[in-house]
């Protein structure tokens, strides 16, 4: 089915809010809670496996308490020395997520390597069988709240915290699948996985650094984004053509900045009017959206057409 350029965005900026405060307290609450079962199981059994995931946890909790820090802030309005908000706050704590996600995959690493020369049979391998799949559910329910919120926010910080606790996922089933193998007799697995766990990891810091330098960057909307943004524009019957597209993101606002082609008679105050019911016709779809616009008369607009990324392709 085509959807109308003009169907709503359901999402006002104290939703966004509200979801993403809810999903930050969520992230803190389960990474304490898998802390101290974590804790307990590997006391018991020992297994270098369980202490990756545990040590994942910790800086889980690190990364989501800082998270929680860092999305209060780029929630907070505007002021005078941030005239365009505190959006970019999410990236910068997305940057400082990376950070901690490498360093515990680097411990890991060499405590896999010990454990690799130095074999050791895990003990009540049981317990750690249990707790994984404790939370294994734990952390289903707290990625379910995490995609819901990242798919009606678009929230960097929030989708970078997600992403920890999807591999976490990964990390939980392959922790069990170690204890099970050292269970049956063969212990060097544990130290195997572990390992693999830790380049997982490393893999995951490197996807959470490239969305943050992304939004740092400035880059621009998804395509289908941009060709929406288009869309919306040039179903004005008075706008004869429109160019020099530029969008990006801060935090949950958006940010447009175009050139509207409009007939040469047409009066300021006429060209002031179509350029309002643009606005408005962008912020049915893109509710918190900043769009500075410039009109054009039709007869100076260059003949040669602009490059293919300010027409708003790729």
């Amino acid at each position: 089915m085509q959807h109308s350029p003009l169907q709503p965005a359901a999402l006002s900026s104290a939703e966004a809010g509200r979801l993403m405060r809810l999903a930050t307290y969520a992230s803190v609450a389960a990474a304490l809670l898998l802390i101290a079962v974590k804790a307990v199981a590997f006391g018991m059994s020992g297994a270098v496996s369980l202490l990756a995931t545990l040590l994942d946890s910790c800086l889980d909790a690190l990364a989501s308490g800082v998270n929680l820090l860092a999305v209060r802030y780029a929630l907070s309005p505007a002021d005078r020395e941030h005239r365009f908000g505190h959006g970019k706050a999410e990236a910068l704590s997305g940057l400082g997520q990376a950070v901690f996600v490498a360093a515990s995959a680097l411990f890991l690493l060499v405590e896999a390597v010990q454990r690799l020369v130095e074999p050791a049979v895990p003990q009540a391998p049981q317990v750690g069988i249990a707790v994984m799949l404790f939370a294994i559910v734990v952390t289903i329910a707290l990625v379910t709240l995490q995609r819901h919120v990242v798919k009606r926010t678009g929230s960097t910080a929030i989708g970078a915290d997600a992403l920890h606790y999807r591999a976490d996922l990964l990390v939980n089933v392959a922790v069990i699948l170690a204890l099970l193998l050292a269970q049956w007799g063969w212990p060097i697995f544990d130290p195997v996985f572990a390992l693999l766990i830790a380049l997982y990891i490393l893999y995951s810091a490197w996807s959470i650094v490239r969305g943050s330098l992304d939004h740092l960057m400035d880059r621009e909307l998804p395509e289908a984004e941009r060709q929406t943004v288009r869309d919306i524009v040039l179903s004005h019957p008075e706008v004869r053509g429109m160019h020099d597209l530029r969008t990006r993101r801060s935090g949950t606002s958006t940010l447009m900045q175009l050139h509207l082609e409009l007939d040469d008679h047409l009066k300021l105050l006429q060209a002031h009017r179509i350029s309002d019911e643009v606005q408005a016709r962008l912020r049915v779809v893109f509710p918190d959206a900043e769009v500075i616009i410039h009109n054009d008369p039709l007869s100076i607009v260059p003949l040669e057409p602009p490059p293919p990324y300010l027409r708003g392709e790729s």
